[in-house]
């Protein structure tokens, strides 16, 4: 890595403690630096020590993590699909795990049950989409993506049917279909944060792989990569970061999609770099947006995916103008 990225990683590194100090900050109660230090060092008053211990640090922690793991598995969808437009909502992955986890809030079910159901049905959901993709021993990522966007429209019909008929549970259902953070613990918080952590070293490990495959499969294959091997283990374990995220904050789209594209214009496209890079910008990112979501009308507090869209709606539209643009110029 060189003098310049590693400026690049070391701002990022700051802007991202600066912007999880500033969320443990601010709020509909405003707690002073001074204070939250003491509070760190076992000092502070009792109210100020329960909003930032027992509210706002485990919401921050979440938020971050969150961003970091849906930022990882878009740059690696990305790279797998060629197509910048590729994230985990647009595949449809988010949607299958909500919808699994909107069965289990009309069921009743737990944290473990609610997550254990939105890891299993974005398992199905990425089994189909890879199904359909599949010609033989090789995948379309063309059909893969497009496969995914009408598997997404499919499974947010039938959520909005589903909320239609459960009234008792439709405000929970709205949670997860506009994503949120404000009922996060910290027994989420130890719950998600292995998973989506492990998870995330566990595709970065095949960074290099992806890096070879960019240059296309039958290069990837001609340098001893398992293109297929490689495409399974990235679908499947990003599958599991995306359920658990979807879990605990519902449906947040659109971080997947703007924070890897940003990132590979600030680093460039090597894995190696771009992957690490993501993970610290998905975290700025979605811990700012969660930071919006509760500040921005206070008191009330508005859904994160709201916050998420109004930035990644204009964005993903640029990106369509970019290709058709580039498409038209050759």
């Amino acid at each position: 890595m060189g003098v310049k990225k590693g400026i690049y990683f070391g701002t990022a590194f700051l802007l991202c403690v600066f912007t999880m100090i500033l969320s443990i900050s601010a709020g509909a109660v405003k707690i002073p630096l001074r204070e939250i230090l003491n509070i760190f060092f076992g000092g502070g008053s009792e109210t100020s020590r329960t909003i930032i211990l027992n509210l706002r640090l485990p919401r921050v922690i979440e938020s971050a993590v969150v961003g970091m793991g849906l930022s990882v598995v878009g740059a690696f969808f990305q790279g797998l699909l060629r197509n910048p437009m590729a994230d985990p909502y647009v595949l449809g992955i988010s949607s299958g795990a909500a919808f699994g986890a909107t069965i289990a809030i009309i069921l009743g079910l737990g944290i473990f049950g609610l997550s254990f159901m939105a890891f299993v049905t974005s398992l199905i959901t990425v089994f189909f989409v890879y199904t359909i993709s599949r010609t033989g021993t090789r995948v379309s990522m063309t059909t893969m993506l497009l496969a995914g966007i009408a598997i997404s429209a499919f499974m947010s019909a039938i959520i909005s049917l589903m909320m239609l008929l459960n009234h008792d549970e439709f405000s929970r259902i709205v949670f997860w279909t506009m994503g949120g953070f404000s009922l996060i613990n910290w027994n989420s918080v130890v719950f998600s944060t292995p998973i989506i952590v492990i998870g995330s070293f566990v595709m970065y490990v095949f960074s290099r792989d992806v890096n070879a495959i960019l240059t296309g499969e039958e290069v990837a294959e001609h340098l001893g990569v398992n293109t297929e091997l490689v495409k399974k283990i990235i679908l499947v374990t990003g599958s599991l970061v995306t359920a658990t995220a979807v879990s605990v904050g519902g449906i947040i789209g659109f971080v997947g999609l703007i924070v890897p594209h940003i990132s590979r214009l600030i680093v460039g496209p090597d894995n190696r770099v771009l992957v690490p890079f993501s993970a610290i910008s998905g975290a700025i990112f979605l811990t700012f947006a969660d930071l919006l979501a509760r500040v921005i009308l206070k008191p009330m507090e508005i859904p994160i995916g709201i916050i998420t869209a109004a930035f990644g709606g204009p964005f993903f539209l640029y990106l369509l103008i970019k290709s058709k643009q580039k498409s038209e110029g050759m």
